[in-house]
């Protein structure tokens, strides 16, 4: 059979023909039973959206858009079991907390001096740290958090060296 004839059997242009051809439709040398069966397949393959149409490939799109659904759906899940929250929420979170601590340790250094017999050189070293870490706290970003030169030993003791030594350096 040729392209034209299988191409006027079946109401379609003998280039119609040669694409699917070229694109393993049907197969080159088949009978006409052979083309019109392959044929048949894969125009029912297009109307079950399993087949490619073009560059819309009906069957992914499909997959992709059950994905979505299905991934919002469990997000909705996990901000009502309260697993989940927004950036927005968390940011007020982490303010609130940091403020609070904040009030903590700026208080330590004026209950030291009420209560200690330290010295005023003492009571400035550990105002200073205080600060320091203080700072650092507040210093903290979402890039901090995925750094891997942050995260403790093992044994749960940091680097002496990125800490400043034991005298506080």
């Amino acid at each position: 059979m040729t392209q034209g004839a299988f191409g006027n059997l079946v109401g379609i242009s003998q280039q119609a023909v040669s694409d699917m051809l070229s694109r393993g439709v049907i197969q080159p040398g088949g009978t006409a039973g052979d083309w019109l069966a392959q044929y048949c397949h894969h125009l029912r393959e297009q109307a079950a959206g399993r087949a490619a149409a073009g560059d819309l490939d009906l069957a992914a799109e499909r997959a992709r858009l059950a994905k979505a659904q299905r991934e919002k759906i469990e997000m909705q899940n996990e901000v009502t079991r309260r697993m989940l929250a927004s950036v927005d929420v968390l940011q007020e979170v982490v303010a609130r907390s940091g403020r609070r601590i904040s009030g903590v340790l700026e208080a330590i250094p004026v209950q030291l001096k009420r209560r200690s017999s330290l010295t005023p050189d003492d009571l400035d070293f550990i105002t200073r740290e205080i600060v320091k870490a203080r700072n650092q706290a507040a210093s903290i970003t979402v890039l901090d958090l995925l750094d891997e030169d942050d995260v403790e030993d093992p044994d749960g003791t940091e680097d002496q060296s990125e800490a400043g030594g034991p005298d506080g350096d």
